[in-house]
């Protein structure tokens, strides 16, 4: 990662040993807060389960995930295209993501990829090319939005359900260890009313931080916990995943997948 000894946590920050989003609004839009510490609380779960050696960071922007797996791995290769909207200074390549990168084959054992795949509008092809870069029993550790707004427009191509993720990391070759909804209707709902709060005049930002923060609470209580526990399959915020390269996996049998998927 360049320029590392400049790096500065930006969206992800740890409080009290738990990771979650920032409340600096120049970071975390105050109307995102809730979806930012959702999925947080899923890297900062998994990330110490699963990251290690050498790590690229796909889409990474500010890296703002290095706070919670710099300690973990060896090395971190952080790649972006040109056209994000982040700042680029910790870039060590920058790339199109829809085209083959310029690593050789078996090169990381962790790949994330946060908040990147709705803006690929090629996943089936990103899917594998992860697959090539992974060394075997090496993991990618993913998150995407479902129930969300558009954003980073106008590169904002998909929403995806858990159908459409299985089968990505099916036809790439991946074992899918882990396939979670993020949050449930609750969370839905008060991500809607907290957006269009916003815009309201002089008030919005203190009516969007009052939603994000009510919502919270009463997602700490026993109701609000059951009806987003039952409601997330139906009406799933996002979702978060994990999948492994299988220790023994043919290149040719990719490479007829990868036929297949230009196919169709």
């Amino acid at each position: 990662m360049k320029n590392q000894e400049s790096w500065r946590p930006s969206k992800y920050v740890f409080e009290r040993g738990l990771l979650k989003g920032s409340r600096d609004k120049n970071e975390v839009g105050i109307p995102s807060r809730l979806i930012t510490d959702l999925v947080a609380a899923m890297y900062g779960a998994r990330l110490p389960l699963y990251a290690r050696g050498r790590l690229l960071d796909l889409g990474c922007g500010k890296v703002p995930l290095f706070v919670a797996y710099q300690k973990l791995v060896a090395e971190t290769v952080c790649v972006d295209w040109g056209n994000s909207m982040h700042q680029n200074k910790f870039l060590d390549l920058e790339w199109d993501l829809t085209v083959k990168l310029p690593y050789d084959d078996a090169s990381f054992d962790t790949i994330i990829l946060s908040d990147v795949l709705e803006h690929i509008p090629t996943p089936e092809l990103l899917c594998h090319e992860m697959t090539r870069l992974l060394r075997p029993g090496g993991h990618v550790l993913l998150n995407v939005p479902f129930y969300y707004w558009l954003h980073e427009t106008p590169h904002d191509f998909y929403r995806y359900t858990e159908f459409a993720l299985r089968r990505f990391m099916n036809l790439a070759g991946l074992e899918l260890i882990e396939l979670r909804s993020v949050g449930g209707a609750p969370e839905v709902v008060a991500d809607i009313i907290a957006k269009c709060l916003f815009r309201v005049p002089r008030l919005g930002a203190w009516l969007a931080a009052l939603m994000q923060a009510t919502a919270a609470a009463v997602l700490r209580l026993q109701v609000g916990k059951r009806v987003s526990e039952a409601t997330r399959d139906g009406f799933p915020f996002g979702y978060f995943l994990v999948a492994r390269r299988p220790i023994a996996v043919a290149v040719d049998s990719l490479e007829r997948s990868r036929q297949e998927t230009n196919r169709d």
